[in-house]
């Protein structure tokens, strides 16, 4: 199909009360994995000194929960693909929420760790099938900003987290903050109790052939090519982005001897920018393209991960921060988009759940990582060390995804 610009013009334009549901309610949903997963790590410390843990078993917990997040992303996607996005939804809410709060009475590290684990198999659900729920309810011109109001859902979680945890913290300690992360889950299945199931879906749903939505990703070797570069982007993005972001606020506490509420005011900044370039990066790729858009950002953070590398001036840090922030995380906001386009409706959020799950799975050894490269060496090599995997992400777009702005999905 060919895609020009009075092609794109004649598309339909208008949002509707089901559309816009569809997206406060993924919103939400992706807002509440970004709050777990950032409490997790302001409170690695308060947990592995409760109950006795080392760094590896700390950093694990993270692993296992983005490990989870593979397994659920590949058996909820597939799910959903076969029953329909909004009651698979509901499922990975119920999930999460449960074992959320049982984290809450862990007595040591190896109930935390199976409970981490299960909870990850909610979250792995919950991103892919929200995208993919959005990217069909939402018109086409409008497609890459809509993803990428999606992803700022996480950043909302994110930040919620960073005022949040200060706080309450002191006050309720580790396994009252797991306790509080049951309450967005709760607000998102309410949301998504008035949602239906997008028309296109249903249209295509009476079509899917027989054959396994996980074939699909794989069913010739174009279709294999486009999914070998999916999963490299999605592995750098994340990576990229755990490996800094949970090991950032330990490092502005023992390098510059930041209190809590100080690291976190610096990643907040940081957090800042990643949600600023998250917004552009869809209004950009739904005016001239996915990949000039991802080019421009890929870019971007192999130079600023070099630069924040190198800096030692705690303003220069701070400004640094959110310009990488911007870059390293603004990529997000294609991730919903590209991938709807590339892949058909009888597997669309299996392929969304899938590849970007790899990739969570794959950065859930990014602070394991960079926690060694840092111990070993120092945290300023391990970011340097980042830049390389950009250049992997630069080359794997250019070689192995085909532009496909505005296109129909079928």
């Amino acid at each position: 199909m060919s895609i020009t610009a009075e092609s794109l013009e004649s598309e339909p334009t208008a949002v509707d009360s089901n559309a816009r549901k569809a997206l406060l309610g993924s919103a939400l949903g992706y807002g509440m994995d970004g709050f777990d997963l950032l409490i997790l790590g302001f409170m690695l410390r308060a947990i592995s000194s409760d109950l006795g843990l080392s760094p590896a078993q700390g950093a694990s917990l993270v692993t296992a929960t983005l490990i989870g997040a593979v397994l659920g992303g590949i058996g909820f996607g597939m799910l959903s693909d076969r029953l329909g996005r909004v009651r698979v939804l509901t499922w990975t809410i119920v999930v999460f929420a449960v074992f959320t709060g049982l984290c809450a009475f862990a007595r040591g590290y190896w109930d935390l760790l199976i409970y981490r684990g299960i909870a990850g198999l909610g979250l792995g659900g919950e991103f892919g099938i929200g995208m993919a729920l959005v990217a069909e309810a939402w018109p086409a011109s409008k497609r890459a900003r809509a993803s990428s109001y999606v992803g700022l859902g996480w950043q909302c979680g994110v930040l919620a987290a960073i005022f949040v945890t200060p706080m309450l913290l002191p006050v309720i300690g580790w396994r009252g903050m797991f306790a509080l992360g049951v309450l967005p889950a709760i607000a998102a299945y309410f949301i998504r109790s008035s949602l239906h199931e997008p028309d296109l879906f249903v249209a295509k749903s009476k079509d899917h052939l027989k054959q396994s939505a996980l074939h699909l990703l794989v069913k010739d070797s174009e279709t294999a090519k486009l999914s070998l570069g999916m999963v490299i982007l999605c592995s750098v993005q994340n990576f990229g982005y755990y490996g800094v972001m949970i090991w950032l606020p330990n490092y502005l506490s023992t390098r510059f001897g930041f209190a809590l509420t100080q690291s976190a005011l610096w990643t907040c900044v940081t957090l800042a920018g990643m949600a600023f370039g998250i917004f552009l990066f869809g209004h950009i790729a739904d005016r001239i393209g996915r990949r000039p858009a991802f080019f421009a950002y890929m870019f971007g953070a192999a130079v600023m991960v070099l630069i924040y590398s190198r800096l030692t001036d705690p303003i220069e840090l701070l400004v640094a921060g959110a310009v990488m922030g911007f870059f390293v995380n603004g990529m997000l906001g294609g991730y919903g988009a590209l991938i709807s386009e590339l892949y058909p409706t009888a597997a669309r959020a299996t392929a969304q759940n899938v590849l970007f799950n790899i990739g969570r799975g794959v950065g859930g050894f990014g602070p394991v990582v960079v926690g060694a490269v840092a111990s070993a060496y120092s945290f300023e090599t391990a970011i340097a060390g980042l830049a390389a995997l950009y250049v992997l992400d630069l080359l794997a777009m250019w070689f192995l995804i085909p532009e496909r702005r505005g296109a129909e999905l079928t």
